[in-house]
Protein backbone atom coordinates (compact mmCIF):
# COMPACT_ATOMS: atom_id res chain seq x y z
CA UNK A 1 0.00 0.00 0.00
CA UNK A 2 2.95 2.31 0.73
CA UNK A 3 4.32 1.57 -2.76
CA UNK A 4 0.91 2.33 -4.28
CA UNK A 5 0.65 5.71 -2.53
CA UNK A 6 4.23 6.84 -3.13
CA UNK A 7 5.55 5.13 -6.28
CA UNK A 8 2.69 3.82 -8.40
CA UNK A 9 2.67 5.92 -11.57
CA UNK A 10 0.39 3.68 -13.64
CA UNK A 11 -2.49 5.68 -15.12
CA UNK A 12 -5.69 4.39 -16.73
CA UNK A 13 -8.92 6.28 -17.47
CA UNK A 14 -11.00 3.95 -15.27
CA UNK A 15 -8.58 3.99 -12.32
CA UNK A 16 -10.18 5.17 -9.03
CA UNK A 17 -13.52 5.13 -10.82
CA UNK A 18 -16.54 4.53 -8.54
CA UNK A 19 -19.27 4.26 -11.18
CA UNK A 20 -20.05 0.49 -11.43
CA UNK A 21 -21.13 0.90 -15.06
CA UNK A 22 -17.76 2.30 -16.10
CA UNK A 23 -15.87 -0.28 -14.03
CA UNK A 24 -17.94 -3.10 -15.55
CA UNK A 25 -17.37 -1.73 -19.06
CA UNK A 26 -13.61 -1.48 -18.54
CA UNK A 27 -13.42 -5.00 -17.11
CA UNK A 28 -15.38 -6.54 -19.99
CA UNK A 29 -13.17 -4.74 -22.52
CA UNK A 30 -10.02 -5.89 -20.71
CA UNK A 31 -11.01 -9.57 -20.71
CA UNK A 32 -8.40 -11.12 -23.05
CA UNK A 33 -7.23 -7.62 -24.07
CA UNK A 34 -4.14 -5.61 -23.14
CA UNK A 35 -4.66 -2.29 -21.35
CA UNK A 36 -2.84 -0.45 -24.14
CA UNK A 37 -5.31 -1.71 -26.75
CA UNK A 38 -8.42 -1.53 -24.57
CA UNK A 39 -7.99 2.09 -23.45
CA UNK A 40 -9.05 3.63 -26.76
CA UNK A 41 -12.11 1.36 -26.95
CA UNK A 42 -13.10 2.28 -23.40
CA UNK A 43 -12.86 6.00 -24.14
CA UNK A 44 -14.90 5.60 -27.33
CA UNK A 45 -17.62 3.65 -25.52
CA UNK A 46 -17.86 6.20 -22.71
CA UNK A 47 -18.12 9.03 -25.23
CA UNK A 48 -20.83 7.23 -27.21
CA UNK A 49 -22.65 5.60 -24.28
CA UNK A 50 -21.94 7.53 -21.04
CA UNK A 51 -24.37 5.42 -19.00
CA UNK A 52 -25.94 1.98 -19.11
CA UNK A 53 -29.31 3.28 -20.35
CA UNK A 54 -27.66 4.79 -23.43
CA UNK A 55 -25.86 1.51 -24.12
CA UNK A 56 -29.03 -0.54 -23.65
CA UNK A 57 -30.96 1.66 -26.09
CA UNK A 58 -28.29 1.57 -28.81
CA UNK A 59 -28.78 -0.51 -31.99
CA UNK A 60 -26.82 -3.75 -31.64
CA UNK A 61 -25.13 -3.19 -35.01
CA UNK A 62 -23.77 0.16 -33.77
CA UNK A 63 -22.37 -1.43 -30.61
CA UNK A 64 -20.70 -4.21 -32.59
CA UNK A 65 -19.24 -1.63 -34.97
CA UNK A 66 -17.74 0.26 -32.02
CA UNK A 67 -16.32 -3.04 -30.72
CA UNK A 68 -14.88 -3.89 -34.15
CA UNK A 69 -11.27 -5.06 -34.04
CA UNK A 70 -11.28 -5.84 -30.31
CA UNK A 71 -11.94 -9.55 -30.78
CA UNK A 72 -13.69 -12.15 -28.60
CA UNK A 73 -17.07 -10.88 -29.79
CA UNK A 74 -19.03 -12.99 -27.30
CA UNK A 75 -17.99 -10.29 -24.83
CA UNK A 76 -19.81 -7.68 -26.89
CA UNK A 77 -22.90 -9.88 -27.16
CA UNK A 78 -22.90 -10.32 -23.37
CA UNK A 79 -22.29 -6.60 -22.87
CA UNK A 80 -25.44 -5.78 -24.84
CA UNK A 81 -27.52 -8.44 -23.08
CA UNK A 82 -26.44 -7.30 -19.62
CA UNK A 83 -27.04 -3.62 -20.40
CA UNK A 84 -30.58 -4.41 -21.55
CA UNK A 85 -31.22 -6.58 -18.48
CA UNK A 86 -30.11 -3.85 -16.06
CA UNK A 87 -32.00 -1.14 -17.93
CA UNK A 88 -35.22 -3.12 -18.29
CA UNK A 89 -35.31 -5.43 -15.25
CA UNK A 90 -33.39 -3.39 -12.65
CA UNK A 91 -34.60 0.09 -13.65
CA UNK A 92 -31.10 1.04 -14.79
CA UNK A 93 -29.54 0.47 -11.37
CA UNK A 94 -26.39 -1.61 -11.28
CA UNK A 95 -26.57 -4.43 -8.68
CA UNK A 96 -24.55 -3.94 -5.49
CA UNK A 97 -23.85 -7.40 -4.07
CA UNK A 98 -21.17 -9.79 -5.26
CA UNK A 99 -23.73 -12.56 -5.89
CA UNK A 100 -25.98 -10.29 -7.96
CA UNK A 101 -23.07 -8.98 -10.03
CA UNK A 102 -21.71 -12.50 -10.53
CA UNK A 103 -25.10 -13.57 -11.92
CA UNK A 104 -24.84 -11.04 -14.79
CA UNK A 105 -24.16 -12.49 -18.21
CA UNK A 106 -20.47 -12.48 -19.11
CA UNK A 107 -19.34 -11.76 -15.54
CA UNK A 108 -17.11 -14.26 -13.72
CA UNK A 109 -15.59 -14.24 -10.22
CA UNK A 110 -12.71 -11.96 -11.22
CA UNK A 111 -14.92 -9.33 -12.87
CA UNK A 112 -17.50 -9.47 -10.07
CA UNK A 113 -14.79 -8.96 -7.46
CA UNK A 114 -13.35 -6.03 -9.41
CA UNK A 115 -16.73 -4.30 -9.69
CA UNK A 116 -17.82 -4.63 -6.05
CA UNK A 117 -14.38 -3.84 -4.62
CA UNK A 118 -13.69 -0.80 -6.79
CA UNK A 119 -17.23 0.59 -6.83
CA UNK A 120 -18.39 -0.33 -3.32
CA UNK A 121 -15.12 -1.18 -1.47
CA UNK A 122 -16.40 -4.66 -0.65
CA UNK A 123 -13.69 -7.14 0.51
CA UNK A 124 -13.38 -9.42 -2.51
CA UNK A 125 -9.92 -10.08 -3.92
CA UNK A 126 -9.32 -9.50 -7.62
CA UNK A 127 -7.20 -12.44 -8.77
CA UNK A 128 -5.77 -11.85 -12.25
CA UNK A 129 -2.49 -12.92 -13.83
CA UNK A 130 -0.60 -10.03 -12.27
CA UNK A 131 -1.84 -10.90 -8.77
CA UNK A 132 -1.10 -14.61 -9.14
CA UNK A 133 2.43 -13.85 -10.36
CA UNK A 134 3.16 -11.66 -7.31
CA UNK A 135 1.80 -14.27 -4.92
CA UNK A 136 3.50 -17.20 -6.68
CA UNK A 137 6.91 -15.49 -6.45
CA UNK A 138 6.53 -14.04 -2.98
CA UNK A 139 5.44 -17.35 -1.45
CA UNK A 140 7.25 -19.65 -3.95
CA UNK A 141 4.06 -21.53 -4.77
CA UNK A 142 4.78 -24.52 -7.01
CA UNK A 143 1.16 -25.31 -7.86
CA UNK A 144 0.33 -24.38 -11.47
CA UNK A 145 -1.73 -21.19 -11.71
CA UNK A 146 -3.81 -22.64 -14.55
CA UNK A 147 -4.75 -25.82 -12.67
CA UNK A 148 -8.02 -26.27 -10.79
CA UNK A 149 -6.12 -26.70 -7.53
CA UNK A 150 -3.95 -23.67 -8.26
CA UNK A 151 -6.89 -21.40 -8.95
CA UNK A 152 -8.40 -22.34 -5.58
CA UNK A 153 -5.12 -21.85 -3.72
CA UNK A 154 -4.48 -18.39 -5.19
CA UNK A 155 -8.09 -17.29 -4.66
CA UNK A 156 -8.07 -18.33 -0.99
CA UNK A 157 -4.67 -16.75 -0.37
CA UNK A 158 -5.59 -13.49 -2.11
CA UNK A 159 -8.77 -13.19 -0.06
CA UNK A 160 -6.85 -13.88 3.15
CA UNK A 161 -4.38 -11.09 2.39
CA UNK A 162 -6.80 -8.40 1.24
CA UNK A 163 -7.10 -5.23 3.30
CA UNK A 164 -10.79 -5.49 4.18
CA UNK A 165 -11.11 -1.80 5.02
CA UNK A 166 -9.45 -0.64 1.80
CA UNK A 167 -10.32 -3.48 -0.58
CA UNK A 168 -10.47 -1.43 -3.77
CA UNK A 169 -7.21 0.36 -3.04
CA UNK A 170 -5.46 -2.90 -2.14
CA UNK A 171 -6.68 -4.69 -5.28
CA UNK A 172 -5.53 -1.84 -7.51
CA UNK A 173 -2.16 -1.72 -5.74
CA UNK A 174 -1.29 -5.41 -6.14
CA UNK A 175 -2.53 -5.51 -9.75
CA UNK A 176 -0.43 -2.47 -10.68
CA UNK A 177 2.56 -3.86 -8.75
CA UNK A 178 2.42 -7.04 -10.80
CA UNK A 179 2.06 -5.11 -14.05
CA UNK A 180 4.90 -2.62 -13.46
CA UNK A 181 7.34 -4.15 -10.95
CA UNK A 182 6.82 -7.91 -10.67
CA UNK A 183 6.57 -8.19 -14.47
CA UNK A 184 6.50 -11.50 -16.41
CA UNK A 185 9.82 -10.67 -18.08
CA UNK A 186 12.65 -8.63 -16.56
CA UNK A 187 10.99 -7.90 -13.20
CA UNK A 188 12.43 -4.96 -11.27
CA UNK A 189 13.71 -7.05 -8.37
CA UNK A 190 16.66 -4.75 -7.64
CA UNK A 191 14.30 -1.89 -6.74
CA UNK A 192 11.41 -3.99 -5.41
CA UNK A 193 10.28 -3.09 -1.90
CA UNK A 194 9.21 -6.70 -1.31
CA UNK A 195 12.44 -8.34 -2.48
CA UNK A 196 13.94 -8.94 0.98
CA UNK A 197 10.93 -11.09 1.91
CA UNK A 198 10.27 -12.62 -1.53
CA UNK A 199 10.89 -16.39 -1.43
CA UNK A 200 11.58 -16.67 -5.17
CA UNK A 201 14.07 -13.78 -5.11
CA UNK A 202 15.88 -15.11 -2.04
CA UNK A 203 16.21 -18.52 -3.71
CA UNK A 204 17.31 -16.99 -7.01
CA UNK A 205 14.35 -18.56 -8.82
CA UNK A 206 12.22 -15.59 -9.84
CA UNK A 207 12.15 -16.82 -13.45
CA UNK A 208 10.70 -20.18 -12.32
CA UNK A 209 7.44 -18.65 -11.07
CA UNK A 210 4.57 -18.75 -11.69
CA UNK A 211 4.29 -22.39 -12.75
CA UNK A 212 1.99 -23.27 -15.65
CA UNK A 213 0.88 -26.74 -16.73
CA UNK A 214 -1.00 -26.18 -19.98
CA UNK A 215 0.41 -25.47 -23.39
CA UNK A 216 -1.95 -24.11 -26.02
CA UNK A 217 -2.20 -26.02 -29.29
CA UNK A 218 -3.06 -23.59 -32.05
CA UNK A 219 -5.32 -24.67 -34.88
CA UNK A 220 -4.50 -23.48 -38.42
CA UNK A 221 -7.40 -22.37 -40.62
CA UNK A 222 -7.32 -21.07 -44.19
CA UNK A 223 -10.03 -18.66 -45.37
CA UNK A 224 -10.48 -17.79 -49.05
CA UNK A 225 -12.86 -14.87 -49.41
CA UNK A 226 -14.58 -14.09 -52.71
CA UNK A 227 -15.35 -10.39 -52.88
CA UNK A 228 -18.27 -10.52 -55.33
CA UNK A 229 -19.28 -7.18 -56.79
CA UNK A 230 -22.03 -6.03 -59.14
CA UNK A 231 -22.69 -2.39 -59.99
CA UNK A 232 -21.13 -0.95 -56.83
CA UNK A 233 -22.72 -3.57 -54.59
CA UNK A 234 -21.08 -6.39 -52.62
CA UNK A 235 -22.38 -9.77 -51.45
CA UNK A 236 -22.14 -9.98 -47.64
CA UNK A 237 -23.05 -12.50 -44.95
CA UNK A 238 -23.46 -12.25 -41.17
CA UNK A 239 -21.77 -15.05 -39.20
CA UNK A 240 -24.36 -16.61 -36.91
CA UNK A 241 -22.96 -20.07 -36.12
CA UNK A 242 -21.23 -21.02 -32.88
CA UNK A 243 -17.74 -20.32 -34.15
CA UNK A 244 -15.31 -17.43 -34.12
CA UNK A 245 -16.57 -13.97 -35.08
CA UNK A 246 -20.22 -14.64 -34.31
CA UNK A 247 -22.43 -11.65 -35.31
CA UNK A 248 -19.71 -10.14 -37.48
CA UNK A 249 -19.89 -9.89 -41.26
CA UNK A 250 -17.84 -11.43 -44.03
CA UNK A 251 -17.82 -12.05 -47.76
CA UNK A 252 -18.43 -15.32 -49.59
CA UNK A 253 -16.13 -17.82 -47.88
CA UNK A 254 -14.34 -20.99 -48.92
CA UNK A 255 -12.60 -22.54 -45.90
CA UNK A 256 -9.84 -25.11 -46.30
CA UNK A 257 -7.88 -27.20 -43.79
CA UNK A 258 -4.62 -26.41 -45.59
CA UNK A 259 -3.17 -23.76 -47.86
CA UNK A 260 -4.49 -24.26 -51.38
CA UNK A 261 -2.36 -24.04 -54.48
CA UNK A 262 -3.61 -21.88 -57.35
CA UNK A 263 -4.74 -25.04 -59.19
CA UNK A 264 -6.62 -26.33 -56.14
CA UNK A 265 -8.35 -22.98 -55.67
CA UNK A 266 -9.30 -22.81 -59.36
CA UNK A 267 -10.68 -26.36 -59.16
CA UNK A 268 -13.02 -25.47 -56.28
CA UNK A 269 -16.77 -25.52 -56.94
CA UNK A 270 -17.28 -21.85 -56.12
CA UNK A 271 -14.42 -20.72 -58.38
CA UNK A 272 -15.76 -22.79 -61.28
CA UNK A 273 -19.29 -21.52 -60.67
CA UNK A 274 -18.11 -17.91 -60.87
CA UNK A 275 -16.21 -18.59 -64.09
CA UNK A 276 -19.30 -20.25 -65.59
CA UNK A 277 -21.23 -17.07 -64.78
CA UNK A 278 -18.60 -15.11 -66.74
CA UNK A 279 -17.25 -13.55 -63.57
CA UNK A 280 -14.18 -11.40 -64.11
CA UNK A 281 -11.27 -11.85 -61.69
CA UNK A 282 -10.22 -8.29 -60.79
CA UNK A 283 -7.53 -9.03 -58.21
CA UNK A 284 -6.15 -11.59 -55.78
CA UNK A 285 -4.74 -10.31 -52.50
CA UNK A 286 -1.67 -11.15 -50.50
CA UNK A 287 -2.07 -13.32 -47.41
CA UNK A 288 -3.57 -11.67 -44.31
CA UNK A 289 -3.27 -13.21 -40.84
CA UNK A 290 -5.11 -12.95 -37.54
CA UNK A 291 -3.85 -14.67 -34.41
CA UNK A 292 -6.48 -15.85 -31.95
CA UNK A 293 -5.83 -17.59 -28.63
CA UNK A 294 -6.26 -21.11 -30.00
CA UNK A 295 -6.32 -20.46 -33.73
CA UNK A 296 -4.34 -18.80 -36.47
CA UNK A 297 -6.39 -17.61 -39.42
CA UNK A 298 -4.75 -17.04 -42.81
CA UNK A 299 -6.92 -15.29 -45.39
CA UNK A 300 -6.87 -14.39 -49.08
CA UNK A 301 -9.31 -12.17 -50.97
CA UNK A 302 -10.32 -12.75 -54.59
CA UNK A 303 -12.25 -9.85 -56.10
CA UNK A 304 -14.70 -11.04 -58.78
CA UNK A 305 -16.87 -8.72 -60.83
CA UNK A 306 -20.13 -10.33 -61.90
CA UNK A 307 -22.30 -9.53 -64.94
CA UNK A 308 -25.45 -10.15 -62.87
CA UNK A 309 -26.47 -10.74 -59.28
CA UNK A 310 -26.44 -14.25 -57.89
CA UNK A 311 -28.40 -15.55 -54.92
CA UNK A 312 -26.61 -17.41 -52.12
CA UNK A 313 -28.27 -18.62 -48.90
CA UNK A 314 -27.89 -16.19 -45.95
CA UNK A 315 -26.04 -13.65 -48.14
CA UNK A 316 -27.27 -10.16 -49.01
CA UNK A 317 -26.30 -7.62 -51.65
CA UNK A 318 -25.42 -4.26 -50.14
CA UNK A 319 -24.18 -0.92 -51.38
CA UNK A 320 -20.59 -0.07 -50.45
CA UNK A 321 -21.68 2.77 -48.16
CA UNK A 322 -23.83 0.32 -46.20
CA UNK A 323 -21.01 -2.23 -46.11
CA UNK A 324 -18.66 0.30 -44.53
CA UNK A 325 -21.05 0.63 -41.57
CA UNK A 326 -20.95 -3.10 -40.80
CA UNK A 327 -18.71 -4.75 -38.23
CA UNK A 328 -16.07 -7.12 -39.63
CA UNK A 329 -13.32 -9.31 -38.11
CA UNK A 330 -9.84 -7.78 -37.83
CA UNK A 331 -8.62 -9.98 -40.69
CA UNK A 332 -11.12 -8.42 -43.11
CA UNK A 333 -10.65 -4.92 -41.69
CA UNK A 334 -6.95 -5.17 -42.50
CA UNK A 335 -7.75 -5.97 -46.13
CA UNK A 336 -10.34 -3.20 -46.35
CA UNK A 337 -7.97 -0.61 -44.89
CA UNK A 338 -5.28 -1.49 -47.42
CA UNK A 339 -7.73 -1.53 -50.35
CA UNK A 340 -10.07 1.45 -49.72
CA UNK A 341 -10.83 1.88 -53.42
CA UNK A 342 -12.77 -1.39 -53.42
CA UNK A 343 -15.06 -0.17 -50.63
Amino acid sequence: MVWHKTQNKRTMPWKEEKDPYKIWLSEIILQQTRVEQGTAYYNNFIRQYPNISKLAAAPESAVFKLWEGLGYYTRCKNLIATAKFIAEELNGKFPRTYEEVLALKGVGPYTAAAIVSFAYNQPYAVVDGNVMRVLARFFAIDTAIDSTEGKKIFSVLANQLIDKKNAGLYNQAIMDFGATVCKPQQPLCSSCSLAKNCSAFIAGKVDKYPVKEKSITKKQRWFYYFLLSYKNQLLVKKRTGKDIWQNLHEFVLLEANKKLTVKQLEASDIYQQLLNLNGKIISTSKMYKQQLTHQQISGYFIHVELPAKIILPDHEWMGKKQVRRLAFPRLIIGFMEENPAEF
